[in-house]
């Protein structure tokens, strides 16, 4: 939309947000491609890992293989759908429920 593309000309940067369970949508894709005309530095993060159909790293694949990026996952999903049960810090090597 027109407000998104003037938002993303004043931004020093942005968190996009991605469905566990959605992964990337034809809505998200059509924003990003809005942040590279404007060289907008982003940072993905998945939620809804607790959901149906939840899959962190199906979603990381979509990321680079409809969004031509390569992301760098800082945190791991420990689980999915209902056996969620928390995070693993990469940086810190540490377990987070």
């Amino acid at each position: 939309t027109i407000e998104v593309e003037r938002s993303l000309r004043v931004l020093d940067g942005a968190v996009v947000v991605f469905s566990g369970a959605d992964g990337v949508e034809p809505q998200s894709e059509t924003v990003w491609r809005q942040a590279n005309k404007y060289h907008v530095p982003r940072l993905a993060y998945v939620n809804k890992m607790d959901r149906q159909g939840a899959d962190f790293l199906r979603v990381v694949a979509q990321i680079k293989q409809r969004l031509g990026h390569v992301p760098v996952p800082i945190q791991l999903a420990i689980g999915s759908e209902e056996n969620f049960s928390g995070q693993i810090d990469l940086v810190k090597m540490k377990a987070i429920y």
